[in-house]
Order: C-alpha cells, then structure tokens, then sequence
C-alpha cells in the first residue's frame, strides 16, 4: 500500500506561515480606504517548514503564494457574503474551538440544508492531493470552487462576484493581485493561498519532538509507544498523522444503503466504503468522529479501531487488526492524541 512520509527538514526559525496568517498583528499604515490586514511571509513561500519534520509544500506553478493573496482569501474565508443565503462563511464549518470542523454530525450548508457527510478538519489541507472523504475534488482551488457552489455555501458565483466586484475594497486587490476584476476562479485560487497557511505546527507534541521535555506528560509519552505498537501509523502516519489514503474501517456499511464512499469515484470493488484516513491533529476538538460522524467521542472512536473496525466483506483487514491494551495503555493513548491538540487559532480580519 501506498504510505505518505514527510521527510525530515532543518528547523526554521521563521514565524510559519499559518501563524503570519492567523496569529500575528500588524499596524497598518492609515488611510481613507479599505486596508487589508497583510502579513509578511518567509522569503521563499514555496518552502515553509513550520517544523523540522514537515517537508516543503508543493504550491501550483499557477497559484503562487503572495502575502497579499493569503491576505484576500483570509476575507474571503470569513466573508459570509459569499454564501447563498449570506449566514455562513468557510469558517462557519471550520471553527477554532472544534478543531477546524462544526462539531455537527453532518455538515449544515446554506439554507440549513443537512448534508450527508461531517465536516472534515482544515489542519495541513495544504499537503493533500485530492479533496472531500471521497477524493473526489482537486486541486485546492478546485475544491473550493466546488464548496462555494455546492451545497456547503449554496452560492452562484458569478453573481457573488458581481457583488465584489461592486466593493471598492475587494476591487482594488483583485486589481492589485490579479490585474482583473474578480472571477469565480481567482476568488478560488485566493481561498486556496489562504487555506495552504492552515498549518499545525504548535502542538504539545511537536514542542516535545522539537526537544522540550516538559511540553508532554510521562502518560502521552508512553501513549506515543503504544500507538506505533498498535500499529495505529500504518494509516495515521508521519507528522500529518494521515497516510493521504482510503480504508474501508466499517463505519456505515451496516446500513440498507451504505455510503460507498471512495467507490463512487474510482468504482473499484476494493474501494466500498473506503474514505479518506483523517488527521489525527486536534483529535480531541474535532468530534463527532467518521465520515458520517456516528461516533460522538474520542474514547469511543478509539475503542472501534481497537476492536477491529466492524467487519464486512470490504473491511481493510491489512491495517484494521484488533489489538488488546491494558486499561492503563488505553489511557496513556488517549492522552497522547489529546497532545496533538492545536493552540494556534485562525483569527478574523478586517473586511472591504
């Protein structure tokens, strides 16, 4: 099976990109118009390293990164005038106090539309290929297109864009950014500058690997032991803690008409039920738990990958074993993913 290792990196002293876009403040210079909240980047955008074992991210040769791009997909991700019924924005399915997700079982688009599958975390979208459980979306600006027209923001981007187009704020860095007005794709492409600063890099666990000793108790450390022991990383695996692939785990398949997941897009028998392996980063915060969010908390999440998955003809039995821990093991793990927690948080700007 295809495994996605990040390789090891220098340490950067550099503030991450995620923090230049989330977490620090600047003073703009005053002036009679609108003026975008820009935060600098490192010199070489491409090859941010927020941690020594993250790898460099691959950014499109037709999207590079500019501050003031990330700037202007900022807004745009905290504007709820993009969406159809202009109540919801991005952050409105990707909030900082539930680990990038909604904490609903199933994601609620515009118009309270109830759709079918929960809202993924955002932590690192930047290193994937392929978007929703399913795959079914790439690239980045793809998917976000895909969101805004969807069922997730409900809108008709050309007429959001008209609206924009009509804010003198909005104009101006469109103008600025990509020498035209905006369009549904640039407005795509500015989200997924944006998005591609969502970087964990601040949890206790990656203190800890950086060297502090104190950033983790003795029970997360011996809880590290016991989830390579379980083999847990042949799935969650590297410092993304996701192996980028699909696993059929149970999850659904006992239903009359099982959510196939994966299958709808390759149409691969070996692909029934199979869905994207999730982040473990920010664990704790991003429950309910699965495709379908049917597992309300961590302790029960954990125990059904203990026990196995639930079997069914298409179960991924090379990586889903049962596995017998003592309950002091069970705790020592449960508080290792709980040190995976994320202190940074996206923070709204100023909008035109």
């Amino acid at each position: 099976m295809k495994r996605y290792r990040t390789r090891p990196r220098l340490f950067v002293l550099l503030c991450s990109v995620v923090f230049l876009a989330a977490a620090c403040t600047t003073t703009p210079e005053p002036s009679a118009g609108f003026q975008p909240e820009v935060l600098p980047l490192p010199a070489e955008a491409s090859d941010y390293a927020p941690i020594s074992s993250y790898a460099a991210m691959e950014i499109p040769a037709d999207n590079p990164i500019t501050a003031e791009k990330v700037a202007l997909g900022r807004q745009l991700f905290f504007d709820q005038r993009l969406s159809g019924d202009g109540e919801r924005s991005c952050y409105g399915c990707h909030e900082n106090d539930k680990g990038l997700s909604d904490g609903r079982t199933t994601a609620l688009g515009a118009f309270d539309k109830v759709l079918s599958r929960n809202s993924p975390t955002l932590w690192n979208i930047g290193y994937h290929a392929e978007y929703y459980w399913d795959g079914r979306s790439k690239p980045l600006a793809s998917q976000a297109l895909a969101a805004w027209r969807g069922g997730n923001m409900g809108a008709d981007p050309d007429e959001v864009v008209t609206e924009l187009n009509g804010i003198e704020g909005y104009q101006d860095q469109f103008q600025a950014i990509f020498n035209e007005d905006a369009t549904p794709e640039n407005v795509s492409k500015a989200l997924a500058a944006y998005m591609r600063t969502i970087i964990s890099s601040n949890t206790p666990w990656d203190r800890w690997q950086a060297g502090d000793e104190s950033a983790v108790s003795d029970s997360a450390k011996r809880g590290y032991e016991v989830f390579e022991k379980a083999e847990c990383n042949n799935c969650h695996d590297g410092v993304l803690f996701t192996d980028l692939q699909y696993h059929n785990v149970g999850i659904g398949m006992d239903a009359e008409e099982p959510d196939l997941g994966r299958h709808k897009v390759t149409e691969e028998d070996s692909d029934r039920g199979a869905f994207k392996t999730p982040t473990l980063r920010d664990v704790s915060q991003s429950g309910p738990y699965f495709h379908n969010g049917s597992v309300a908390t961590l302790e029960e999440a954990v125990d059904f990958m203990l026990d196995g998955g639930q079997d069914n003809p298409f179960l991924d039995r090379e990586n889903l074993k049962e596995v017998d821990l003592s309950d002091a093991e069970r705790e020592d793990l449960l508080e290792f993913l709980r040190s995976l927690d994320e202190s940074v948080e996206l923070k709204a700007p100023p909008l035109p």
